[in-house]
């Protein structure tokens, strides 16, 4: 996309899990991202479970469970709903 061109944020298609940790790394060194991030293996096998293709947030507890399920991308993207929804939780 031009927008990712311009942010200095375009990256060949990763064919290895190495690569797509190395970007992950470099996103959130870039923006000093404080939020763990997992990174689907080069197989998809989140992808296939959840659907997340194009892009879809997800918020997933400590216990593994998943407690919010966004809808799919990118008309469905909604981060300000995903930071309401987690600022509506308790401390």
């Amino acid at each position: 996309m031009d927008s990712n061109e311009a942010e200095g944020v375009c990256y060949p298609q990763p064919r290895t899990t190495e690569a797509r940790v190395a970007i992950a790394r470099d996103f959130a060194a870039r923006y000093e991202y404080a939020i763990e991030l997992a990174v689907d293996p080069i197989e998809n096998p989140a992808d296939a479970l959840y659907a997340g293709w194009p892009e879809r947030l997800y918020v997933i507890g400590a216990d593994g469970v998943i407690r919010y399920k966004g809808e799919p991308g990118p008309f469905g993207f909604e981060p300000d709903e995903v930071e309401a929804w987690l600022d509506a939780l308790p401390e």
